[in-house]
């Protein structure tokens, strides 16, 4: 799963202290076009007997700490969102992309957003996504390859700790901690970790999450960095997992409530522990690749942040043609007992518990992590994407939800239902436990190029409404993931800035 963000920070631009005066939103600019909805208010059907996520004590509650959630990267909220009942529609142009939406205590809307000036952390107010604090940080150091739109590092993923202050790398290979102000309009910062004399130029912090411990850990793009930080003791430990396609890293990862930490280079995926603050490697195994980098992918490895399941599981797509979902078994010793004729005996597991394809041969790509609720798992389709241009004009990319089961004995896995109409380019999807719905946003045919806020069923894989966010370039959220904030509001940030909706 990946989160992706408008990445032009090229400008410079010094630390600056965050902004007292509330700024009132400029709606973001659009074209009226038909229709604006389509389908019928949803029924909530809650998704029952699912076992809560653990929380990882070190992070904010599960729901508010980051882009995916929860440590786990499930991408499920145990409340609902917007029904589509009369829905409401919001928007704020600040030229920026706010790609990993976050909420404080009070419920307002944290968000690294990203323009011309460089990344900044921004508050808004969740009623009506005024501007109610920046903070400015350090600007883009340049783009190492590919493209601006495709470039994730130095902030583009960052979470809230249990104290509610939001820790995220920088483009200078620091990591910040930034808390608010004590009146609550503001921030500033109380922490600043120098990584810089351990990494190269060229090793760009991808993402930092603490495990079960609290110990921090990074990787970072080049070379299979994988790093830790004591925050207690300033302590640093670096491994390197190889050059090249073997120790790429574009992803973030999942971290267990046991200290697992589950990485993904191009090639491979990875369990950690840490003994004695040093990364080691408890398991690691090569997923199927077809080492082509498709539309739709930023590289030639898989495009998903692993996502912990129950039952002991973690998934990946895989970069197969077609793609496959992939399930392994996070046990470091793969045996159990069994009785046979009277007797115990120990069984050696695979590690591999299914891989099962998904979407077309030569169209199948995944660049988000897959959305879990127990043993099911949603995949999203969004190949054809390489930027912004491919959506304008009336261009699309391919269309593609997936429903896949884990088998109730814990033996391969199966199709629930596939959606074959539905366009999300790149959005970070989420499942609401509430009321049983999808919440994506996806591109629809039309000259104007409409984008909607779509909920799909759980259960049938069906649309059951879908909202007009906006028209044009402006309305793409480029990677960008969906927040459901916990009065039913949805957010998303855009290329022009950030959006919402809520029932009436």
């Amino acid at each position: 799963m990946k989160l992706r963000l408008l990445c032009i920070a090229l400008l410079a631009g010094a630390l600056a202290p965050a902004a007292r005066a509330s700024i009132p939103p400029i709606p973001i600019p659009s074209t009226p076009t038909e229709p604006t909805y389509v389908g019928a208010p949803a029924t909530a059907h809650p998704i029952k007997g699912i076992p809560a996520t653990p929380r990882n004590r070190f992070m904010a509650p599960n729901g508010t700490s980051e882009i995916h959630d929860d440590g786990w990267q499930t991408d499920a909220i145990s409340w609902g969102g917007p029904l589509g009942r009369s829905p409401m529609t919001l928007s704020s142009m600040i030229q920026r992309d706010c790609g990993s939406i976050t909420f404080d205590a009070r419920g307002r809307v944290l968000s690294v957003c990203v323009g011309v000036a460089g990344p900044e952390l921004y508050m808004f107010d969740p009623n009506t996504l005024a501007t109610v604090a920046t903070f400015s940080l350090p600007p883009r150091q340049g783009i190492t390859s590919g493209s601006i739109f495709q470039d994730f590092t130095g902030g583009g993923y960052f979470y809230l700790d249990n104290k509610g202050r939001v820790v995220t790398s920088t483009t200078t290979r620091h990591i910040y901690v930034i808390a608010e102000t004590p009146d609550g309009d503001g921030f500033t910062q109380v922490g600043d970790y120098d990584l810089s004399h351990v990494l190269t130029p060229t090793e760009k912090i991808t993402s930092a999450l603490p495990d079960s411990n609290g110990l921090l850990w990074f990787v970072a793009r080049s070379d299979g960095v994988v790093g830790t930080l004591n925050f207690a003791t300033g302590a640093i430990h670096v491994v390197r997992l190889g050059h090249g396609a073997d120790g790429e890293i574009e992803n973030s990862f999942a971290v267990d409530q046991s200290g697992g930490v589950y990485i993904a280079t191009n090639r491979k995926l990875y369990r950690f522990v840490a003994r004695h603050g040093i990364p080691k490697i408890t398991w690691q195994v090569r997923y199927p690749n077809s080492y082509e980098s498709k539309p739709g992918q930023v590289d030639d490895g898989t495009g998903t942040t692993p996502t912990v399941m129950q039952g002991g599981y973690v998934n990946i797509t895989d970069n197969a043609d077609p793609m496959d979902v992939v399930v392994y078994r996070t046990a470091v010793k793969l045996t159990h007992r069994v009785r046979r004729n009277h007797h115990w005996r120990r069984v050696r597991l695979p590690r591999m518990v299914c891989k099962v394809p998904v979407f077309a041969k030569g169209a199948s790509a995944d660049e988000n992590s897959l959305i879990v609720a127990g043993r099911s798992m949603i995949v999203e389709n969004n190949y054809g994407y390489t930027g912004p241009t491919v959506t304008e004009g009336g261009g699309l990319t391919a269309p593609g939800f997936e429903r896949i089961d884990i088998n109730r004995n814990g033996k391969g896995c199966h199709v629930v239902w596939t959606n074959t109409t539905d366009r999300a380019p790149t959005v970070v999807s989420k499942l609401s436990l509430a009321n049983g719905l999808i919440y994506t946003y996806t591109k629809d045919p039309g000259a104007s190029d409409p984008w909607y806020w779509t909920a799909i069923s759980f259960r049938t894989g069906r649309t059951v409404y879908k909202q007009l966010a906006g028209t044009g370039t402006g309305y793409n959220n480029n990677y960008a993931g969906i927040a459901l904030g916990r009065r039913g509001t949805e957010y998303l940030g855009t290329l022009d800035g950030i959006i919402a909706l809520r029932d009436m």
